[in-house]
This record gives structure tokens, C-alpha cells and sequence, in this order.
């Protein structure tokens, strides 16, 4: 690995930092802080067009379209910066996921039309991917959709779709024919979330809180008009789409967001009245093992981050990246759930019993402890679950 940064590079690390300083509203960090996951549409909204106006959007665009052309060591120390501030994570369905496919794909008409919404946030997308009965495996989707005349006519249910309750828009995969090989009759429609006939329904998830914070639905389609010109690519080449995509909600890093994570733990298990974790041997080796999981975790990173500064291309270690970065979320929140204890209660306990010392270990962490480590079950599973991300490893590194 030949990886140096340089002054300049430095330099705006300083800068990144300056600027969270002075634009991330300490309300904002306090409800981040104490309700991770809780932020209003509103915050995210507010966030993003922040970023946006100081050039910072669309993290991954070409330059053509607006991005700001980061180099793989300012996107590194960009990302530190975010994470160790705990700032938002930008939504990635507009810039992240859907504006790559339109790029790739689209037609120039299209790209006029709904990219520089996405990089100023003034669109809020949402994914129409997984189908009761069609998640991992999501060539079996069965949502229709039938040509007339100048419209496609959509029929059918999406599911796990998350915050679609505040979107304008949504990306959806959907079946224009029945196929032999199924992958060869799904194509890739995008859908304006005000048409007739689309049915919003919130799917109550453990996470879900006195506060109104509900992440997931279940939206359905009766009879949606959907005009022809809203297809990306050719019809029946959408999975050709969807598996170009997955490569962007793959591929991403994690190190900083984990050693965030880790410090919030050490933090709260410090706490006077909790301190004693401390000093348990047991809980110490958890924190220590995981320590090191994560160091080693960043370093693949930092090889990536050198091949990508050398020119080359990611390959197959997105695929590691996605396993291990969510293994690891995953057992961090085991930890925190661990060092709550009994104040760690599977449901929002809205404050503290009077009379009782809760104050001492932080009960508002306390209390979204349990949910946290339920929701963050997910993740293993989404973008391809971790089984298939193996398959697609022994593949491509080991010929398998």
C-alpha cells in the first residue's frame, strides 16, 4: 500500500472540519446524538442543501454533472470528518443510487430533467426494489407493468421501502413481460409518488417511537400511470440496471462511521453509575477484539483507497466491504445494548422512573439501545444479504 497525504490534503481536512463547525446546528447534533436514526425530513432536507451550496453534493458525480470531483484521499478524510462530528449521512437513494443508473442509462432529456434536482435536494427519492415473496431473490418480482399506448400501467406491491412516506419520487423495478429467464422481462421505471392509485402503508417496525420516528412501508400500486418516457434504458434490460446500482449501496466505507461508534460506547459505558464495565475483564476483551476488527477493517480500506488513487478499480471488495462493515455495526450495537443492561428495554421508555438514578447512565441512549440493535438486523441483508456477497467473493477471488 503507497498512501501519503499531503498538505493540501490537510488543508481540507481543516476546512471540512471548519465547516461542520459552523453549519451543523447544535439542536440538530443534540437529536442526532441522543435519537440516532430520528432526524426529521426537514433536518436531512436542510443538511443536504447545505452541502449542495457550499459544492459539496453528489460526492461521486463526474464533474460534468455538478459533483466536486473529490480525490480518493479527500473523499477519505471528508468521510472522517463527517463521521467523527456524527454529522447526517446524505440519503442515498436520489444521489447515491438512482442518479448513477440515470447517468449510465438515461437519455439526455433525462438527465436534464431530474439530475439537478437530485444534487440540490430538492427531490426526495425513494427505492421500489424488494415484493412480499421477492427480496433476496428479486427476479421473482411480480409488480406489472403494461404498456398503453403512451403510459405503462402498474400494478403491484413494494415492500421495506424506506421513508417513501415523504417522497416525490421513487425508482421501481417492474415486470413488462414474462420471460423464460426472468431477469430478461424487468425494467427499470421511474415513478412520480403523487400519481392516482399509489398507496402509502407504514410498516411498524420495533424502532418505531412515541416521537412519530417510522422508517419502513409498504407501498401499492392499483392502476398507476406511469408515461413511457419515465423508462431507464431499454424495456426488459432493467435488471441490467439494478445490479449496476447495487454496486453504489455496496461499495461503501465504513471504518469511520464504526470507530464513531465505538467511541459513543466507550463514552456511555464510562458514565459515573455504569463506569464499572470498565473494569469488567470480559466486557474490556469485547471492546478490545472489536478495536482491532475495525483497525483491520480500516486498513482494507486504506489498500482500496490506494488502488483507486493508483487508477484501478474496486472489484470484488465492495462485496468484503458490505459483509464485514455490517458484521461489525451489527455487534456494536450488541455492545451498547450490553452496557444499557437492564435500562436497555425493548421498547421507547419516554423518560426516566422517578426516583431512580437513570440520569447516570444516560437514559436517552438507554432507551433506544434495544430498538437500534433490532433495526441494525437489516443490514446484513440489504443490497444483496451477506450469503451472497460470499457467493460473489469465492466467485471472483478464490475462481470457486
Amino acid at each position: 500500500m503507497d498512501l501519503q497525504f499531503t498538505e493540501e490534503d490537510f488543508q481540507f481536512q481543516k476546512e471540512v472540519h471548519d465547516w461542520i463547525d459552523e453549519n451543523y446546528p447544535a439542536e440538530m447534533r443534540k437529536r442526532k446524538a441522543n435519537r440516532p436514526g430520528h432526524l426529521t425530513r426537514e433536518d436531512h432536507v436542510y443538511w443536504q442543501q447545505a452541502l449542495y451550496a457550499k459544492g459539496w453534493a453528489g460526492l461521486n458525480w463526474p464533474a460534468e454533472y455538478g459533483g466536486p470531483e473529490f480525490t480518493p484521499t479527500q473523499q477519505y478524510l471528508y468521510d472522517l470528518e463527517m463521521a467523527s462530528a456524527d454529522a447526517p449521512m446524505v440519503l442515498p437513494f436520489g444521489q447515491g443510487m438512482v442518479a448513477p443508473v440515470i447517468m449510465k442509462f438515461g437519455t439526455e432529456a433525462q438527465k436534464a430533467k431530474y439530475l439537478p434536482d437530485i444534487l440540490s435536494s430538492k427531490v426526495w427519492w425513494c427505492q421500489g426494489y424488494s415484493e412480499p415473496g421477492a427480496g433476496s431473490d428479486l427476479a421473482s418480482l411480480r409488480t406489472k407493468a403494461v404498456r398503453d399506448g403512451d403510459a405503462y400501467i402498474i400494478n403491484g406491491t413494494k415492500t421495506w421501502n424506506t421513508l417513501g412516506q415523504f417522497a416525490d419520487m421513487i425508482f421501481c423495478l417492474v415486470r413488462t413481460s414474462d420471460e423464460e429467464i426472468r431477469q430478461m422481462g424487468i425494467s427499470f421505471l421511474l415513478i412520480d409518488m403523487t400519481s392516482p392509485g399509489i398507496d402509502v402503508v407504514p410498516i411498524k417496525t420495533i424502532d418505531c417511537s412515541a416521537d412519530g420516528h417510522q422508517e419502513i412501508n409498504m407501498i401499492h400500486f392499483t392502476d398507476v400511470r406511469v408515461p413511457v418516457d419515465n423508462l431507464i434504458g431499454e424495456e426488459g434490460k432493467g435488471w441490467t440496471c439494478a445490479k449496476y446500482l447495487l454496486e453504489f449501496e455496496r461499495g461503501n466505507a465504513y471504518s469511520h462511521g464504526l470507530k464513531a461508534a465505538l467511541r459513543s460506547i466507550r463514552q456511555f459505558a464510562s458514565i459515573e453509575g455504569s463506569g464499572e464495565l470498565l473494569s469488567d475483564p470480559d466486557y474490556l476483551r469485547k471492546l478490545s477484539e472489536i478495536e482491532i476488527d475495525i483497525s483491520a477493517m480500516e486498513f482494507t480500506e486504506l489498500r482500496i483507497l490506494s488502488s483507486l488513487s493508483a487508477g484501478k478499480n474496486v472489484g470484488p471488495e465492495s462485496s468484503l466491504l458490505k459483509c464485514r462493515g455490517t458484521e461489525l455495526q451489527q455487534r456494536l450495537t450488541e455492545l451498547m445494548l450490553e452496557a444499557t443492561g437492564n435500562y436497555g428495554v425493548p421498547f421507547d421508555n419516554p423518560a426516566p422512573v422517578k426516583g431512580l438514578n437513570h440520569e447516570a447512565i444516560g437514559p436517552e441512549r438507554a432507551t433506544v439501545a434495544a430498538p437500534n440493535y433490532f433495526n441494525t438486523r437489516k443490514v446484513s441483508i440489504y443490497a444483496g444479504s451477506n450469503e451472497i456477497q460470499r457467493n460473489i467473493m469465492a466467485k471472483m477471488v478464490l475462481g470457486l
